[in-house]
């Protein structure tokens, strides 16, 4: 037993002033969801497919391939911005893809440049794995996520119909006799 340490068995001292609700601080602080008041989120697109196609087969995955989960993956009310290092395909320039999914390209910028342009705002959220940037963002006040986070969320498994429906199958087509003459 260390300096200072309490007994064995003996009751812990109150974690707080009493009220409704204490929490042991490990569960407040590490329990957290990074979309918690998050409008808008911001993802290295470059870092995200590399992470995608690490999960796959090791080739590099299309942008496209990405779109679709990733809008699923976020909640609707939320923004998302895709950077991409790099000059767009023609007529993909700062494009809105799909409702609330917007890529941009940095041009002759890399994409960690217009990254830290773009956010601003103390509802953004960055996911990456640059570890200089996710540096130069939290000195600015920006939260970060890492992508593993946003690639267990695009892992999850949905349902093909999220909606109730009818319990019953449906009934099987009626046959007509008269066609069979």
């Amino acid at each position: 037993m260390g300096a200072g340490a309490a007994p064995r068995g003996a009751p812990r001292p109150p974690l707080g002033p009493p009220g409704p609700a204490r929490y042991d601080p490990w569960v407040a602080r590490h329990q957290h969801d990074p979309l918690r008041d998050v409008d808008r989120v911001l993802v290295d697109g470059s870092n995200l497919l590399h992470a995608v196609s690490r999960a796959a087969d090791g080739s590099r995955a299309p942008a496209q391939a990405v779109v679709g989960r990733l809008r699923a993956a976020l909640p609707a009310a939320v923004r998302i911005e895709l950077v991409f290092d790099g000059a767009a395909d023609r007529g993909l320039r700062n494009t809105r893809i799909a409702s609330g999914l917007t890529v941009r390209h940095s041009g002759r910028r890399t994409g960690d440049e217009l990254i830290l342009d773009l956010a601003r705002s103390a509802g953004d959220l960055v996911v990456t794995d640059d570890r200089e940037l996710r540096q130069a963002l939290a000195m600015r006040g920006t939260r970060t996520a890492g992508l593993q986070w946003l690639v267990g969320r695009l892992d999850r498994p949905r349902l093909a119909a999220p909606s109730i429906g009818n319990r019953r199958p449906p009934r099987a087509p009626r046959r007509d006799d008269r066609d069979d003459d």
